[in-house]
């Protein structure tokens, strides 16, 4: 049975699953799919191509959808996708895609505090925490199992690997590869993820490997493209190192420095 309080406005067009209830003064538009079991507090405004699926919360004052802020936005038809029981805090802005990927999406299992801002064709992993005010631009890429500290600023298009941890107040304009701490503004290297990767299981082999491939990239004096042969020469059989290889590789913008 759905809880849907008086003042608030629903579109009939709108598809609303079981077990959901809205708060007093939200508004749900016409192009919005609402899964199961969500709770959607009050002055929520929830916009046309929100695809919220299952167990998600969302705060009072969160905006959900809303139009881009690209000024090459023509109101074409994309969407925000938001994974199985996220949790979305107060006044937190979501933007759907632009004709440039269609989407924004972000997985399962996140956390998006108060204030904080994932601009249009983002895409954001599972298990993702976003402290409060943290700040996306267009098109951030982030895997799973990151963590960004509150006031942290991320620029447009830059990817970020998984299992990462900011400081409060990080301005991140570079690329991040995996399992790693970065802090400053601009925001640095500042060491391996070590406690993070422990709380999720790698064994001490693996983080061992790790921190010493970040040696090779981070401390050995090498220039970037040497430094990753050596990491490749030695450790080329090891799937985790593999994953840090092939992020640097992929990576289209300048990966932060120590």
């Amino acid at each position: 049975m759905n809880k849907i309080h008086s003042t608030s406005i629903v579109s009939p067009k709108a598809i609303i699953g079981n077990d959901v209830e809205i708060g007093p003064f939200s508004v749900i538009y016409d192009d919005v799919e609402i899964g199961d079991n969500i709770k959607i507090g009050p002055h929520v405004n929830v916009y046309d191509g929100a695809r919220i699926s299952n167990g998600v919360k969302i705060f009072q004052g969160a905006s959900i959808s809303n139009t881009p802020q690209d000024l090459k936005f023509a109101d074409e038809k994309t969407y925000l996708y938001i994974g199985d029981d996220t949790v979305v805090r107060e006044f937190a802005t979501l933007h759907r895609g632009t004709i440039a990927t269609g989407q924004t999406k972000i997985g399962k299992n996140c956390l998006l505090m108060a204030y904080s801002h994932v601009a249009h064709d983002c895409a954001l992993g599972n298990n993702i925490i976003l402290a409060n005010s943290v700040q996306l631009g267009g098109h951030v890429e982030i895997d799973d199992w990151t963590i960004l500290g509150g006031g942290s600023a991320v620029h447009q298009f830059v990817k970020m690997g998984s299992h990462i941890i900011s400081s409060g107040g990080s301005m991140i304009s570079g690329d991040v590869p995996p399992y790693i701490m970065i802090t400053g503004f601009p925001a640095r290297f500042a060491g391996l993820n070590s406690i993070g990767l422990k709380r999720r299981g790698f064994t001490s082999d693996d983080i061992s490997t790790i921190k010493n491939a970040y040696h090779l990239f981070y401390n050995s004096g090498l220039a970037m493209t040497a430094a990753k042969e050596k990491i490749a020469e030695k450790y080329s059989d090891h799937p985790l190192v593999c994953k840090i290889l092939q992020f640097m590789n992929d990576s289209t913008r300048t990966i932060i420095r120590k």
